[in-house]
């Protein structure tokens, strides 16, 4: 959907206005293309603790150049970003900062003085990315405290560099096997993500030998798959190799179909409502694939209503399609052991889910227990090897959101610190970075697209 606000503030004249009266600018979001590098430029590394080695040695089998701080110091820099010649340093593309070794308040200096330097010195569309230990995991209460702090710092720093720059914390264990993660933050599939927490800890002996198509031999199911998100979906995941399934109701049967073909995958059309869906999806999957390897929850519908005028079947349905649907499809692929060890489960919720939205008591509570049941589910299913994981869309440009009135959606649009909305195929990247079997050490991580929300974390 087009964003005339954002096309004008791009054009001469738009800049000038919007300059003159302080009006959100929009800034052009650097997304994934083919043939792009994993990071356009330099990373600038940092920090002193148990991850930096392991940080610079998956940078460097990323074919990342790796810059420290004393050496960029040293170097003179062809450009600067709003500072003065004689303090001139090199620009990078990322800067990455290592905070394991934090453990009291006054460590926290640290990150003033790894930061401060080189806030001005992003390329647009930069990656900020610090790394910590779950404060959970902590040995002191101390260092609880120190590690918990790198949240609001991330998150703030996400809000004031500006210029489509993002920024993301990831608690790490010790064994963190951190590439997928570091290759999807510090890539440009990231566009939309950031202020995000993601806990990341050990993988497994598989190797993702082709980043390039890390699905392949692999079966994915989508629902929802006709339109929309549920679409781009598709596209990503045969992007990466995968085989899709793709699933909506009988009367999308049309596009569903359209979808299918153009991803050569497979349409299978099924109302997830019906008593007997589950067992059909099952049988529908062992017979034709043997099972399934990823499967993406993204079937959802609105009835939006205030509670006080909201009918009792619209409470229902939607709290049966965007939830209990998600969780009988689980028991029963589980039930039947098609969901092999390396699987991935993948809710989609919603930041109505984490916020609440006035008329939607009903969506909210759907997509809040879409995020329980992905904290529920994950620590069951560690031990077979199958991780569960959620992604919460804030504002995304749909068919659905173009139908919003007008203020409505000028709101959703600029109240993030991207100044504009999400696209489909931001959700999309950040499934397929879940999907991916470098990714196993990523579990019950609930992550928002959303461009970082001005009004909250």
């Amino acid at each position: 959907m087009n964003d005339r606000y954002a096309s004008f503030a791009a054009s001469g004249p738009g800049r000038a206005l919007v300059k003159r009266f302080g009006l959100p600018q929009p800034p052009r979001l650097r997304r994934q293309r083919a043939g792009d590098p994993v990071v356009p430029g330099p990373v600038l590394v940092g920090g002193d603790g148990r991850l930096s080695g392991a940080i610079v040695k998956v940078l460097g089998a990323m074919g990342v150049e790796v810059r420290d701080p004393a050496a960029s110091q040293e170097q003179p820099a062809p450009a600067t970003i709003g500072t003065p010649a004689d303090e001139r340093i090199p620009l990078n593309a990322a800067l990455v900062f290592d905070a394991t070794g934090i453990t009291t308040s006054t460590g926290l200096r640290a990150l003033y003085d790894f930061f401060h330097p080189y806030a001005r010195a992003l390329y647009p569309c930069g990656r900020v990315v610090v790394v910590g230990t779950a404060p959970e995991q902590c040995g002191t209460a101390v260092e609880a405290m120190s590690q918990r702090a790198l949240e609001g710092f991330v998150r703030s720093v996400g809000k004031e560099f500006g210029r489509g720059t993002t920024a993301n914390l990831v608690y790490a264990s010790p064994d963190a096997d951190l590439e997928s993660t570091l290759r999807f933050l510090l890539s440009a599939r990231s566009a939309y993500v950031s202020g995000q927490v993601i806990r990341v800890g050990p993988g497994t002996a598989t190797t993702t030998a082709n980043w390039d198509k890390p699905l392949a031999d692999k079966v994915a199911l989508v629902t929802g798959a006709a339109r929309g998100i549920g679409t781009a979906i598709a596209q990503i995941l045969t992007r990466e190799g995968a085989h899709v399934v793709c699933l909506d109701v009988p009367a999308a049967g049309e596009a569903l179909s359209t979808v299918a073909n153009e991803l050569s995958g497979t349409a299978f059309q099924l109302d997830l409502t019906a008593p007997d869906a589950p067992a059909r999806l099952a049988e529908h999957l062992q017979a034709r694939h043997g099972g399934v390897d990823i499967v993406v929850h993204n079937a959802g519908i609105t009835r939006d209503k205030t509670i006080a005028r909201m009918s009792s079947d619209q409470w229902d349905q939607v709290l049966d399609v965007n939830l209990a649907c998600q969780q009988r499809v689980n028991e029963a692929l589980l039930a039947d052991d098609l969901i092999p060890p390396g699987g991935r489960l993948i809710g989609v919720a919603s930041i109505a889910g984490i916020a609440g939205n006035r008329g939607q008591t009903n969506y909210a509570t759907s997509k809040a227990g879409v995020i329980g049941l992905v904290q529920a589910t994950a620590p069951a299913l560690s031990g077979a090897g199958i991780t569960v994981n959620a992604v919460a869309p804030g504002f995304i440009e749909t068919a659905m959101t173009a139908k919003m009135p007008m203020f409505v959606r000028e709101a959703g649009r600029r109240l993030n610190s991207m100044n504009q909305g999400g696209l489909p195929i931001d959700v999309a990247e950040t499934i397929a970075w879940l999907a991916s079997p470098g990714s196993a050490g990523v579990t019950g991580n609930v992550v928002r697209v959303c461009g970082q929300s001005l009004l909250g974390a």
